[in-house]
């Protein structure tokens, strides 16, 4: 469950209000070739990587078997926080943007990655006066230019083998008719202007550093901030295109060694990138001081129920499969390869390298798996809702349903939202687990459901806020939905599974073997970083709404 103390909505709503006329006192504009005095500063470079997918029990088990491995020098090398959550809903959306802004989706106005907003109008729209808001904001691979691509449609001849080549200027690789339209401007809303607030990289670049992220989709141009110019490089691969030399059809997640493959993409960018090169290798442009990736490797491990002759997920709870251990072995290899480079550049003395995860995967306990098909369950809501109202469309304008289910209503009234929620509590059913047998639900699934002003309230926002869902729920432990039996674990709930991911700090300005048991928040990633490398964590929009504490180092 959301971790953060809870806080007054009306004084969160009125931080959120304020956060435009408040001015980043350390981040007085720079060129990026002007060398930037920073007082306090205990670090040039700040490498963030994020293995998507990966606990803390994952991290723990690892290092007590490899002992002498890149992950246990990193870990006891460092700061280790041996109980820190990311965000709910724990979706790499919400996940990354947390770690990048330190604020939470209530503050940042990001709840995953293909959501809904009411102040907003559908894709294509041009005839703006008069139109009713309501409209998906679909932040996947739907938003390139050419999603079955891997460099989304930019054109680059010999891939896969040429995709160091693709631009690192994402936002010109979205197609502007998939994105929803500001009907006050009746123009199309980008990702990083629907983000409601600064990020790191925002903050770095008003400082004169240089900035570089590799990610999965070109929608993860929202981490350029609302500036629009937060990233000077982002290296964004689309992960769900057609994977070459896989099976026809087959995207980068569906077999684990094409995921390793890609991700060994942005693996070399990164390198390239400590070696002082631009992510291509074709400009020399200094290491930046805000860089990093995220692995996906190990996330595809654990979903996958097999492949490449080896079983994926868990073989008992926490227990990794040989599968998740294989990818283990490999995000391990390539972070040593990282802290290999770092040290033949001689930037290991001034570079802070932080480990952490966008989301955990749930469950870690095979016999737990409740594969339930949501589709009947809408389908039954939105029937129930017409017969009692003859003449009304469908009740569900937008549903994103993973390990939790998030709902946007056509009717946001308590009526309707009381009504949902008495329906999917009501409702049981057979599913299947992991051994593909029937195995009954109840209560759609769902542990708990907050509905109307109670999902508000959980998020920290107002009620009627736009972009809230109506109906948020935190299924039983072990229900995935999904139709089929296509995958064994997903992410973005609340279970511990979902949210407790590892957090390491490790390198310049962190004190050595240190393990901290107190509870933190990968939000505090981001204050963190402005801290190490001497500038005012105060000049995060969200640290100020949510008073973020930078991570402790006892």
């Amino acid at each position: 469950m959301f971790r953060r103390p809870a806080r007054p909505v009306t004084a969160v709503a009125a931080a959120l209000a304020a956060v435009g006329a408040l001015t980043a006192t350390a981040t007085a504009p720079a060129s990026a070739h002007t060398p930037v005095a920073r007082a306090g500063a205990t670090a040039r470079h700040v490498l963030l990587l994020s293995v998507d997918g990966l606990h803390q029990s994952d991290l723990a088990w690892y290092v007590a078997h490899h002992p002498d491995s890149a992950l246990a020098r990193l870990a006891t090398g460092g700061v280790e926080y041996t109980h820190a959550s990311t965000t709910v809903p724990s979706d790499s959306f919400p996940g990354m943007i947390g770690q990048l802004t330190g604020g939470n989706p209530g503050t940042t106005g990001v709840y995953y990655d293909d959501t809904y907003s009411n102040a907003l109008l559908p894709a294509g729209t041009t005839g703006c006066t008069g139109a009713k808001p309501g409209a998906e904001v679909d932040l996947t691979e739907d938003l390139d230019r050419n999603k079955d691509s891997l460099d989304a449609g930019q054109g680059l001849s010999g891939l896969p083998g040429s995709i160091l080549n693709m631009t690192g200027d994402a936002s010109s690789l979205t197609d502007p008719s998939k994105l929803p339209v500001d009907p006050k401007t009746c123009k199309p809303v980008y990702p990083h202007s629907y983000l409601k607030v600064n990020t790191v990289f925002d903050v770095a670049r008003k400082a004169g550093l240089r900035t570089a992220w590799s990610d999965k989709h070109v929608a993860y141009e929202i981490l350029d901030g609302p500036s629009g110019t937060g990233v000077q490089d982002l290296f964004a691969p689309e992960i769900n295109s057609a994977a070459t030399g896989y099976p026809a059809g087959d995207d980068w997640t569906k077999d684990n060694a094409a995921t390793e493959q890609y991700d060994g993409y942005k693996v070399r960018a990164v390198l390239n990138e400590i070696d002082g090169y631009d992510h291509s290798r074709t400009h020399e442009v200094g290491t930046p001081a805000v860089f990093g990736m995220n692995f996906q490797s190990v996330s595809t491990a654990q979903k996958l129920p097999g492949s490449d002759g080896l079983t994926g997920g868990y073989l008992a709870k926490g227990v990794p499969g040989p599968l998740l251990v294989k990818n283990l072995a490999f995000v391990d290899k390539e972070v040593g390869a990282f802290l290999a480079e770092l040290r033949r550049r001689h930037l290991d003395g001034s570079t802070t390298v932080i480990l952490s995860a966008k989301h955990g995967q749930s469950p870690t306990d095979p016999k737990a798996l409740t594969r339930i098909d949501d589709g009947p369950l809408l389908d039954g809501l939105n029937a129930a809702w017409k017969a009692a109202h003859p003449g009304a469309g469908d009740l569900v304008a937008h549903a994103v349903d993973d390990d939790a289910m998030l709902l946007w209503l056509t009717d946001r009234s308590t009526a309707a939202t009381e009504f949902a929620k008495a329906y999917l509590l009501a409702r049981s059913g057979t599913g299947n687990g992991i051994d593909g047998t029937a195995k009954p639900f109840t209560a759609s699934g769902l542990k708990t459901l907050y509905a109307g002003a109670a999902a508000a309230r959980y998020f920290h926002v107002l009620p009627g806020d736009a972009r809230v869902p109506d109906l948020f729920g935190v299924t039983q432990y072990g229900v995935v939905y999904t139709g089929g039996k296509g995958k064994i674990a997903e992410h973005g709930g609340a279970h511990a599974d979902d949210l407790d991911v590892p957090l390491v700090v490790s390198g310049a300005g962190a004190p050595r073997g240190v393990r901290v048991g107190g509870s933190v928040e990968t939000t505090q990633i981001a204050p963190t970083i402005l801290r190490l490398l001497g500038l005012n964590p105060e000049a995060l929009d969200a640290v100020r709404v949510e008073h973020t504490r930078v991570l402790p180092t006892r």
